[in-house]
């Protein structure tokens, strides 16, 4: 019965999004009107990240509980980088930044209806079976971290679906922050297995979400990517291991 109704509040909360979508989309399109450009862009993320997302958390009936944004500078441009588990990752992701970032997004995600249209518009998209459109979306994250924008990067890739509290790590996020030398913002989602029913449904409650504070890689060069995404794994993992053993 548990599970019926957690599955019940997850269809819910699939329709309610796409509703309040449908009703933000006019503000987006006057925001482009309105300031063409990227100010409209700094605009429409700023509604989307600090008006529509805590608004959707809200009615669905998601509190978000965040410990360490104190450790970030709202004015920094960051590489964050996060774990991933379910589909209600990147609404949360959002909610807890202080300031506003674009996510490195999969071109699948562009086929969603009316969700798709915000994606093209707001994230940076990668084909990953293209060489040179992954190379292309390199030059993209550089520009958008020089233009005051942080980049959001899930560095399992996509969801993870195994047991194992963490996906296995590319190399990507921690090559961009290397080679820009933009510090490394790292959050762990440490409950949201709990949230989301190990994926099965959606309930109620609240999610806890960690900072830690940023990693300066300005001094780091190749050779220290491997170290870098171990220390990250690492700290994520211990954050998550604390989180079942309670």
């Amino acid at each position: 019965m548990k599970m019926l109704l957690y599955k019940i509040w997850a269809a819910y909360a699939v329709l309610l999004f796409l509703l309040l979508m449908l009703i933000g989309l006019p503000v987006i399109g006057l925001n482009m009107m309105i300031t063409p450009g990227p100010r409209a862009l700094r605009r429409n993320i700023q509604f989307l990240h600090h008006v529509f997302t805590p608004t959707f958390l809200m009615l669905i009936g998601i509190r978000v509980r965040v410990s360490g944004a104190g450790l970030l500078d709202p004015a920094q441009s960051y590489v964050i980088v996060g774990n991933h588990r379910s589909s209600l990752d990147f609404i949360v992701n959002a909610h807890a930044f202080p300031g506003i970032f674009r996510f490195l997004a999969k071109q699948e995600l562009q086929k969603i209806p009316i969700f798709g249209f915000v994606v093209r518009k707001m994230c940076l998209i990668v084909d990953r079976s293209s060489a040179m459109s992954r190379a292309r979306s390199v030059v993209a994250l550089k520009q958008n971290l020089a233009d005051g924008y942080s980049i959001f990067i899930y560095p399992e890739g996509s969801r993870n679906k195994t047991d194992d509290l963490l996906g296995p790590f590319y190399d990507g996020a921690f090559r961009i922050a290397i080679q820009t030398g933009a510090p490394l913002a790292v959050q762990t989602l440490v409950n949201i297995h709990d949230i989301t029913a190990n994926g099965a449904g959606l309930r109620p409650g609240v999610v806890k979400i960690i900072w830690e504070q940023p990693i300066e890689t300005s001094q780091m060069k190749q050779e220290d990517i491997q170290p870098l995404k171990t220390r990250v794994e690492e700290v994520m993992r211990k954050r998550l291991e604390m989180s079942y053993e309670l």
